[in-house]
């Protein structure tokens, strides 16, 4: 069997969900070991497809959410699942929630969130959401459609929030790395999205998508992939997101005339099957060893 033919059954593998045995094995004996390796479970993140069902431990153990060893998990999830409902009771009480607010789970997280930060003053409780705020809730609404379980749910989503701090840390350069890169592979293109003014200093567009993960612009069950590879450390995989997200749509592009109407038109790609993102996924691994940031 040829490369790629190996690497075109994996792929389909992959999709369908079925993983290779090496891969199950490594991964099961991982979470069986009485104290988990931290930097093991981060590498397979990182460089493997991670299984659907697997996905909620491996997140919270990378994540800290539960403990590495073994020993303490029914502890530690009890105690996450107090603090869980003492938030939730707490809004309830302070009725911080209206009618249609108590009827969204988002809001209703976004509100405990507030609360367990010591910013949920009386004085904006039914104001509207914060700038600052429309992240976090962007990364629950995806995480919701996700997990089942709230609690969960809400754990991880404070986490990945931290997360993506550190990506809002690093736009600038990320942004630069977006630019090279299109200049690299399509320049064409790479001028259009200029003229758009997409990277004019005033614009946030690309600072939002890539400190969101693309939260609400990528279909939810494809774009976890790429927060897969988020968890395990990969801070550029958002910008080969993007750069293959406009590559698809190249010729839509041309028709444009603000970066109001790029925002539109982006926001409807969805990616629904999943070509996209294995197509960045398997542009960042080719490419992780040689790209780094402008300086």
């Amino acid at each position: 069997m040829t490369t790629d033919e190996r690497n075109f059954r994996s792929s389909y593998y992959e999709k369908v969900g079925c993983f290779s045995v090496e891969e199950k094995k490594s991964l099961n004996k991982l979470l069986q070991d009485d104290i988990r390796n931290l930097a093991k479970l981060k590498h397979f993140v990182y460089n493997y497809t991670v299984p659907a069902q697997q996905r909620n431990l491996l997140w919270s153990l990378i994540m800290g959410i539960m403990p590495l060893h073994k020993s303490n998990t029914d502890y530690v999830r009890d105690q996450r699942r107090q603090v869980y409902e003492d938030l939730l009771r707490a809004v309830t009480v302070m009725r911080c929630l209206d009618v249609d607010s108590f009827k969204s789970k988002d809001m209703v997280l976004h509100k405990m969130w507030l609360l367990e930060n010591n910013r949920l003053l009386h004085s904006n409780v039914r104001a509207g959401i914060q700038p600052d705020d429309n992240h976090f809730v962007e990364i629950v609404r995806t995480l919701l459609k996700i997990f089942d379980d709230d609690v969960e749910t809400y754990w991880m989503a404070k986490e990945f929030y931290q997360y993506t701090r550190e990506l809002k840390k690093e736009c600038a350069k990320l942004k630069e790395l977006t630019q090279t890169l299109l200049k690299r592979e399509d320049k064409e293109l790479f001028y259009r999205l200029e003229n758009l003014g997409l990277f004019a200093e005033n614009s946030k567009l690309l600072d939002n998508w890539y400190t969101t993960c693309f939260a609400g612009v990528i279909c939810e069950t494809v774009l976890v992939k790429v927060w897969d590879k988020v968890c395990g450390g990969a801070k550029k995989i958002v910008v080969f997101l993007f750069v293959e997200l406009v590559k698809d749509i190249k010729s839509l592009i041309f028709d444009l005339n603000s970066v109001d109407e790029l925002k539109a038109l982006i926001e409807t790609v969805k990616d629904l099957d999943g070509v996209i993102v294995n197509k960045a996924i398997k542009s960042w691994h080719s490419n992780n060893s040689e790209v780094e940031y402008a300086h």
